[in-house]
């Protein structure tokens, strides 16, 4: 058994082709390339009981070299991933199910007849592979980069795999991301924890994609950092799982998920005051921001406009291969790992990074409440917009931690304050506006906006 640490990363076939002449890859090529076509098979049950354990068997021709493989379950956070891999070399192309035993078989397939395993889609492409020298100082750090180019098989039908592998061979798991910012400085290249498995199984069944990942416990108990931690790498993994579909399929509620999930995250950070000092945000709120500037408009355009979400697919492709996107998720990747935003701060920051959640989210809440003062939207409706980063403050924590707090109604309010900025989003007309009104009455009425409005 060993221990796989890998990022994915999609790829043009014009960028792939300048990967091989990166400069930055060639200076530190330790091995040169080394080319080899891989011939894959890929084998589940009928009803895919593989799959659903989070399981990948496979069988891999190299040459005249044939390794099954199992890779169990592992982590993916934001593309990066680590799982546990056993690997056997076969005297011939035939999967040997008296391997998948002891350790390495997940106990909950432990009633699985093996006899009903088949194979069911293929990837077959060629491997160019180089060892990567990226060691910082005294640290040593090596990393096998691979770039991929072939296809995925089920059948008739069949998708382009096109990607770099970055798999850390020694050292720290931040070292990937740190050499995937570098390349991605100029090349778009978009973080994707979408295996060649999965990939099969999409073609296979194009619902198995699951795009909800589990939701991060948060507890009243937890320290606001970790609080904070979780709920960002959920909402990045998120957005790229988000992106892959959303480009694979173009369904327009995906892109209006994907604007929400980059929505969200922005609030999070503005919201935590002292415990994540200006300086340190700033450059992921210049992200974000641009992000949202160009895509906010355009889903908000396109929820009564049908020619705007039938162009969206195209212009999405075109923002996919741009750098920007790429660049944005490792790089907020690299600042989550190394909690970035706690680096700098003061005393009163580092306490407040350490309160409990419990004790901190409802003085935050009480205090965006208090200073939104809905009365004045009541009799001032057309001024409502202005509020809105101040609205998804709360809406962001009430959506993820409302749980923590120990207040009646709270479902009920989030429902409200939704429907409160659809309609600040929406443009002004006597209708509108007087819809606004009803909506200020009906959230400050509300018995848990109440209650937060005096802590």
């Amino acid at each position: 058994m060993q221990k796989e640490t890998e990022i994915k990363l999609r790829v043009s076939r014009e960028t792939l082709a300048a990967l091989r002449e990166h400069p930055l890859l060639k200076k530190r090529n330790k091995s040169g390339w080394e080319r080899r076509e891989l011939m894959n098979q890929y084998f589940d049950t009928p009803e895919r009981d593989l799959a659903r354990a989070k399981v990948a068997l496979r069988l891999r021709r190299d040459g005249e070299e044939v390794i099954q493989t199992l890779k169990t379950r592992g982590q993916s956070v934001a593309g990066l991933s680590e799982r546990h891999e056993y690997d056997w070399s076969l005297p011939k192309a035939k999967l040997d199910v008296k391997k998948l035993d002891g350790e390495c078989w997940p106990e909950e397939l432990a009633e699985l007849d093996k006899k009903t395993l088949k194979a069911i889609f293929t990837t077959d492409f060629v491997r160019e592979r180089a060892e990567i020298a990226w060691g910082r100082g005294k640290t040593k750090v090596v990393i096998e980069a691979a770039l991929d180019l072939g296809h995925v098989v089920v059948g008739k039908q069949k998708e382009e795999i096109c990607e770099l592998e970055l798999e850390l061979r020694e050292g720290e798991p931040a070292a990937l991301l740190e050499l995937a910012a570098e390349l991605a400085a100029t090349l778009a290249l978009m973080p994707c924890d979408i295996s060649k498995a999965e990939r099969g199984y999409r073609l296979f069944d194009a619902n198995s994609y699951s795009l909800s990942l589990p939701a991060p416990q948060i507890t009243a108990e937890m320290p606001l950092d970790d609080a904070f931690a979780a709920l960002s790498w959920h909402l990045l993994s998120s957005s790229q799982r988000l992106a892959e579909q959303y480009r694979f399929n173009g369904h327009w509620r995906l892109l209006q998920d994907w604007v929400e999930n980059l929505a969200e995250m922005r609030a999070l950070i503005s919201s935590l005051g002292q415990a994540a000092p200006r300086q340190s945000t700033h450059d992921l709120r210049v992200a974000l921001d641009a992000l949202l500037e160009d895509w906010r408009p355009l889903v908000q355009a396109g929820l009564d406009d049908e020619d705007v979400r039938k162009a969206a697919p195209e212009q999405f492709l075109e923002e996919l291969e741009d750098p920007r996107w790429g660049l944005f998720s490792l790089n907020t990747s690299r600042w989550l790992l190394a909690r970035t935003w706690a680096a700098d701060r003061n005393t009163r920051g580092n306490r407040q990074g350490a309160a409990q959640l419990g004790s901190w989210l409802p003085r935050m809440l009480g205090e965006e409440a208090n200073s939104l003062q809905l009365q004045r939207y009541q009799q001032q409706p057309e001024d409502l917009a202005e509020q809105l980063p101040r609205i998804e403050r709360i809406q962001a924590w009430l959506h993820h931690a409302r749980g923590v707090l120990e207040i009646p109604e709270m479902d009920r309010l989030y429902g409200e304050l939704n429907k409160l900025t659809q309609l600040a989003n929406e443009p002004i007309t006597d209708e509108s506006l007087d819809a606004r009104k009803h909506q200020a009455i009906a959230v400050y009425q509300n018995r848990a906006w109440k209650t937060l409005l005096r802590l």
